[in-house]
């Protein structure tokens, strides 16, 4: 049987450095994993990438969902930095971007 794992212990000290020394780098990504591992903010976050802006209203057919389905899950998008939002009259309209 092959093992998969190294025989001796041992590690090139300069490739671990100069890479430990970027992991600051990727801090809050697991937020975006986190919020796009849900099918639904998935299609909402694609659906944005395709239009600049959306309604609640229109976000609604798109994934097929209610409205308060629609509103938590742009929350959610927006709570996790995801998403932005304004207010115009009655109506609400998200983009993509970080608040």
């Amino acid at each position: 049987m092959v093992r998969d794992i190294c025989e001796v212990f041992c590690f090139d000290e300069k490739k671990v450095a100069a890479v430990k020394g970027q992991m600051d780098k990727i801090e809050g990504v697991e937020q975006l994993f986190k919020a796009l591992s849900d099918a639904t903010r998935l299609k909402i976050a694609y659906a944005l990438t395709l239009e600049k802006e959306l309604c609640v209203c229109d976000v609604v057919p798109i994934i097929d969902a209610t409205v308060a389905t629609a509103s938590h899950h742009l929350r959610v998008l927006r709570d996790m930095g995801i998403a932005k939002h304004r207010k115009e009259g009655k109506l609400v309209f998200y983009s993509l971007g970080y608040v």
